[in-house]
């Protein structure tokens, strides 16, 4: 009968796979293209790309507003007068130009 005081190598190589696997699993889910770190960033852009939406609609929303308001059905003198002075470079003889 052959007694030893050190593991048998068979449960050393496991305990080496085992320990190499979980960490190999666990940094996969941390910095992996799936991992935490990637879903941070993907809702950090996420965000930002919500945020650039809400001032695309907002432009959006603004220029229908003065399209709408230079269209043949709908006549704002004041922006019509605002446009044409703008295009022609005229001012009215009332006003004080500052530059």
């Amino acid at each position: 009968m052959k007694s030893s005081s050190r593991p048998a190598l068979g449960t050393l190589v496991f305990a080496v796979l085992a320990l190499g696997l979980g960490t190999y699993f666990t940094f996969a889910a941390v910095q992996g293209d799936y991992g935490l770190f990637r879903r941070a960033e993907i809702n950090a852009e996420a965000q930002m790309l919500r945020m650039q939406l809400a001032d695309v609609q907002a432009e959006v929303t603004r220029m229908e507003n003065l399209t709408t308001r230079l269209s043949d059905d709908y006549l704002d003198l004041d922006l019509l007068d605002e446009q044409a002075r703008r295009v022609l470079g005229m001012i009215r003889a009332d006003e004080i130009v500052i530059r």
